[in-house]
């Protein structure tokens, strides 16, 4: 079940959900808006020509850091970033987040995460964003502002194993800044 308002206010309170910073006025009927961080990825084409997804990616992707909140990155049609939320998000092990877009933002041609939208009980991290603009015109994106929103959910029991834990290859535990692909970790 979905938490209301109310619930998320109640279990930022027991410490079973973090959000930091808190501000009440993201809070939402059922989610609390993210914001936009000031670090981005994108792909290195003039050095790469193939992705195998067997070899770690180290030099893949090149790192752009937006220096002051009012900075903007102009995501180009068809273009894929990298980037993280301002927040640090967090569940215990009886909860989980899903990370949701922006109806707006939608409607504009900007998807802010292909697949990875899941946060799993035990983990606390800025949430990757895996954003594409799939408009015919270029998106100003700046740093701080709206660009997705977090809903959560309690899970039937305690989970035995929280995301961290040292037999699960949690790739991602506790990211505080955007990271490349570390699939190729699973052929090991």
């Amino acid at each position: 079940m979905i938490l209301s308002d109310k619930s998320i206010k109640n279990k930022l309170k027991s410490g079973a959900i973090t959000i930091e910073p808190f501000v009440l006025e993201n809070l939402q009927p059922t989610s609390y808006d993210l914001h936009l961080g000031n670090e981005f990825m994108r792909f290195n084409t003039k050095k790469h020509k193939m992705i195998d997804v067997k070899k770690p990616v180290s030099d893949l992707m090149e790192k752009i850091h937006l220096d002051k909140d009012d900075d903007s990155y102009i995501l180009q049609p068809g273009d894929f970033v990298l980037t993280h939320t301002v927040e640090y998000v967090g569940v215990d092990d009886c909860h989980v987040g899903r990370l949701e877009g922006k109806s707006s933002l939608a409607r504009l041609g900007l998807i802010i995460h292909t697949t990875a939208g899941f946060l799993d009980p035990g983990n606390c991290l800025r949430m990757t964003l895996e954003i594409v603009n799939l408009s015919p015109l270029p998106i100003k994106l700046y740093s701080g502002m709206k660009i997705a929103q977090m809903a959560f959910e309690e899970v039937d029991e305690k989970v035995e194993k929280s995301y961290g834990h040292k037999s699960l290859n949690s790739k991602y535990y506790r990211d505080s800044t955007v990271a490349e692909s570390k699939y190729y970790k699973n052929f090991k």
